[in-house]
């Protein structure tokens, strides 16, 4: 079962970068399309950037314009390069493939906490 680990979350005053990193234990090309994905305390977890193997990426518009999708194929890594933050952008941020997978829900990992302070 492929495992992902995201890391690289931290505390960041708005207007800052950060850049998560999200590694997992198989091979990233198992899945056609990588995501992130984040959820704010009382709120629905929800899809923020996409990449294809072919590293195509979409975005959510909340977010077009600050952060950037990318993925290295060799290190079986995804990462979420984000500027320009905002508080709202406080959120746990998670990796998996999208869709996700709901018959193997433990392919979720931790999450990696971003907090925007104003």
């Amino acid at each position: 079962q492929v495992q992902l680990v995201e890391s690289g979350g931290g505390l960041v005053q708005a207007g800052g970068s950060l850049r998560l990193s999200c590694a997992a234990s198989g091979s990233i090309l198992s899945f056609s399309i990588m995501g992130w994905y984040r959820q704010a305390p009382g709120k629905q977890r929800e899809l923020v950037a996409t990449i294809r193997r072919d590293s195509n990426t979409a975005y959510v518009d909340s977010v077009k314009g600050r952060f950037t999708i990318s993925r290295d194929n060799a290190k079986n890594t995804v990462y979420l390069q984000m500027n320009s933050l905002k508080p709202e952008d406080t959120a746990v941020y998670y990796c998996n493939a999208f869709p996700p997978p709901l018959r193997f829900p433990e392919v979720w990992g931790q999450g990696t906490q971003v907090t925007v302070s104003s």
